[in-house]
């Protein structure tokens, strides 16, 4: 009864809203329907469907045919660590409602980035104002780079929600402690701490960038609890809900180290390998990241702001820390010499957005390897927030002046964004294809056991080797270990590069080089890829 009292309450509050608010709902709306359109427009066609997605769906497939526990999550591309196994979980549902296509995945990505498109206009909203929301969430619905990483179905993709349900968390167990007139309400806030730590373990098991998270949580629990230390009631419930999110955190973690413990604690070993040895992988000492945060800002700006556009990347990394300072400036002013609570709860949110930026910065500066888009991840919904709150500053300070300058500003990045839109581009179709291959090994093979192995530049065998395993296929991976149960007297070769790379008699990869001596029989064109037939040549 209480929980549909419950739901009963939030969609009235919501109808009470959207009838006091119904302009800003239609844009609210509209922003909506855009960002899905980008992120769900043939999805099935525009979808990264390789090694690693074919991997995730054997091990979620087996979990819901089998009933195979999952203990572990997917390996990181370096340092041989693995992931706990919450994404698996999550996949799950998705997998089995589409009726084990991978495209259910891959749309639960896409429904939760639009989710992340809502949540960022509801942030903004509440932190800066109305047109604040409108710039943000307009702009992160748009973005290429978002849009391509919310769409298929792998472990970072989830990250950019997560993160800003942590930073959300921490805003909402913080802010009522930094001069905002609401210490009543401290002790229901602290609930936060529980969401804090289940969003940290959701970030933590989609990339392990999410460390950087850490520091600020610690940060602000630290304010927060210096904040209330004088106040014996509010520390014991301060206390009492940062053990419960810390155990739900824990428990959340509990899968990967019952799998590090019964496998010698080898992720535990990796991790401390990382850390230790540093020639390659990251620096103990913050100021080496110095000399590097102009340059990682240029292309944080460029990647996520500007639509890949490097030139105009460079003018917004120049333009808008001189935007931003003017914003903490005029917050400042007015809430220490106004005494405006609404300056207040800006200068907080600057606060907030400055400790979460400046620690990404310099965690990605220390960072000695090539940083790809994904890594950024932890902190998407940062610079749309900022961009944000500066909008919100200049319309209500600088009036029309300030309303003309951020039509201009909102015009020029739609437009740079929308020149690189994903969908101007033909679809990858990978998803297509890697069926139509596999149903071509199948009937080539003739119904006999047959290895399998792939010679390609950013592709392995998982992705054909889910099809090939769902339909019952006799399809096996040569081991070297146990070639008494994984070799057969055929070996089947999709080959995705051409010309002298693709030698599947010479090529000494593991899958082929495990099967031994061989010679090609046969070779066919199909999907645009060659699949050759191997047998043994002694």
């Amino acid at each position: 009864m209480a929980k549909t009292q419950v739901k009963f309450s939030i969609l009235e509050k919501a109808k009470s809203w959207i009838q006091k608010n119904r302009l800003e709902a239609v844009v609210l709306l509209s922003i909506l329907l855009l960002g899905a359109f980008f992120r769900l427009y043939r999805i099935d066609q525009y979808m990264t469907f390789l090694g690693d997605e074919g991997r995730d769906v054997i091990v979620v497939r087996r979990l819901l045919v089998d009933f195979d526990p999952i203990l572990v999550g997917p390996g990181t591309s370096i340092g041989n660590m693995y992931l706990g196994p919450l994404y698996y979980y999550m996949m799950a549902p998705a997998l089995l409602l589409a009726n084990f296509s991978p495209v259910g995945p891959a749309v639960m990505i896409a429904l939760l980035g639009i989710a992340t498109i809502f949540f960022v206009w509801f942030v903004a909203r509440e932190w800066f104002g109305k047109f604040a929301a409108v710039v943000a969430s307009l702009l992160y619905a748009i973005t290429p780079v978002i849009i391509t990483y919310s769409r298929s179905s792998w472990n970072p993709n989830i990250m950019p929600f997560f993160a800003l349900l942590t930073i959300y968390s921490i805003w909402q167990f913080w802010s009522p402690y930094a001069n905002t007139g609401r210490q009543a309400e401290g002790s229901k806030r602290f609930r936060w701490l529980i969401v804090a730590g289940i969003s940290i373990a959701f970030v933590l098991q989609s990339h392990y960038l999410g460390l950087l998270l850490i520091p600020t949580l610690g940060f602000f629990w630290l304010l927060t609890f210096v904040k209330v230390k004088g106040e014996r009631q509010k520390v014991k419930e301060f206390i009492k809900q940062s053990i419960i999110g810390g155990f739900l955190f824990l428990l959340l973690m509990s899968p990967l180290v019952i799998f590090d413990a019964r496998h010698g604690w080898r992720n535990f070993e990796a991790i401390k390998v990382f850390f230790t040895q540093r020639q390659t992988t990251v620096s103990a000492r913050p100021w080496t990241a110095i000399p590097k945060l102009w340059p990682l800002i240029q292309k944080v700006s460029a990647r996520l702001i500007t639509g890949t556009n490097e030139l105009a990347g460079s003018f917004a990394a120049k333009i808008i820390p001189i935007l931003s300072f003017g914003a903490v400036l005029t917050s400042f002013y007015k809430s220490k010499f106004k005494k405006d609570k609404k300056a207040n709860r800006r200068l907080r949110a600057y606060l907030l957005l400055a400790v979460w930026v400046g620690i990404a910065m310099i965690g990605l500066g220390v960072y000695k390897q090539e940083i790809y888009d994904h890594y950024y991840g932890f902190f998407f919904a940062a610079p749309f927030l900022l961009l944000g709150g500066i909008s919100e500053g200049l319309i209500k300070y600088a009036k029309q002046a300030g309303l003309v300058a951020v039509v201009l500003m909102v015009g020029w990045l739609s437009y740079v964004n929308l020149v690189h839109n994903p969908l101007k581009y033909h679809p990858n179709r990978q998803l297509q294809r890697t069926k139509e291959v596999a149903k071509a090994v199948i009937e080539f093979s003739e119904g006999k056991p047959f290895n399998f192995a792939v010679i390609a530049e950013r592709n392995y065998e998982g992705a054909y080797m889910y099809f090939l395993e769902m339909w019952k296929a006799p399809a096996m991976i040569a081991i070297a270990d146990i070639l008494d149960e994984t070799l057969t007297d055929q070996l089947f070769v999709v080959c995705e590069v051409k010309g002298e790379r693709c030698n599947p008699e010479t090529n000494e990869r593991s899958e082929l080089a495990n099967f031994g001596w061989r010679k090609i029989v046969a070779q066919w064109d199909v999907a645009g890829v060659t699949i050759y037939k191997v047998i043994h040549s002694r």
